[in-house]
């Protein structure tokens, strides 16, 4: 990690001032319309991945309940908003935990540093850079599940499905604005590393759960409650 500069801007990006803000002055920065343009392109693949959280957060948007189980509506819902394919991230979330825990068995095993900190908020990674700069060797290396399953997408899927990374726009639902800021950390580019070119970005968007209720809501075609409640997510070829 780097330090950062002395005179930024001092913000870890948690949204809790958009939270919280009596006058609703304060929002995340949308990006509903960068991604409805990616998925009107007929050059590009859009495939999108979803929290685990966001499954029960997107229902009561629409009337189902606080904490209403909503998968299935959720991921049929974003294949008629004309996603190419819709993925979990759980399956990232399992990557990460293969990496921390064989992290950790490096540091038992020749002396480490302890103890070993989660890295998969980008909040608190911020948090930490600025204020216990001196714990920043505690964080451990890997990467969040957002930003393994970006990653991922632009070089292990696409060669199984035969995509061009730089025809694959990546998106994110994420209950958590902090990942808005985590995505554009330059350091996340390494799909662009592996294929020889740096522009290609990990992950190209991240749509808050009340962005992805507000993008349903613009298509005026979809009944969210009453969309297929086992629809399947799209699986990785190959594992």
């Amino acid at each position: 990690y780097e330090l950062p500069v002395q005179d930024d801007f001092i913000c870890v990006h948690c949204g809790q001032c958009s939270l919280w803000c009596p006058t609703g002055a304060i929002k995340e920065r949308e990006e509903i319309e960068k991604v409805n343009k990616a998925i009107l392109d007929p050059e590009m693949t859009v495939i999108v991945h979803t929290s685990p959280a966001t499954r029960v957060g997107i229902g009561e948007e629409f009337g189902m309940g606080a904490g209403a189980w909503a998968e299935g509506q959720q991921v049929a819902a974003l294949r008629a908003l004309g996603f190419d394919i819709v993925l979990d991230t759980n399956f990232s979330a399992d990557l990460t935990i293969m990496e921390e825990g064989s992290e950790l068995v490096h540091r038992i095993t020749s002396g480490g540093v302890f103890p070993q900190m989660t890295s998969c908020c980008p909040g608190w990674v911020k948090f930490v850079e600025y204020y216990y700069p001196d714990l920043i060797p505690n964080l451990s290396s890997a990467k969040s599940p957002t930003m393994m399953h970006g990653s991922t997408i632009k070089t292990y899927v696409a060669e199984k499905r035969k995509l061009d990374p730089k025809k694959i726009f990546n998106v994110a639902i994420m209950p958590c604005v902090a990942k808005k800021f985590e995505i554009s950390r330059p350091e996340f580019n390494d799909a662009g590393k592996y294929h020889g070119d740096e522009s290609i970005k990990d992950m190209d968007a991240i749509l808050s759960v009340r962005e992805l209720a507000n993008m349903i809501r613009q298509n005026g075609t979809i009944d969210f409650a009453n969309l297929p409640a086992d629809a399947q997510y799209d699986q990785h070829e190959g594992i």
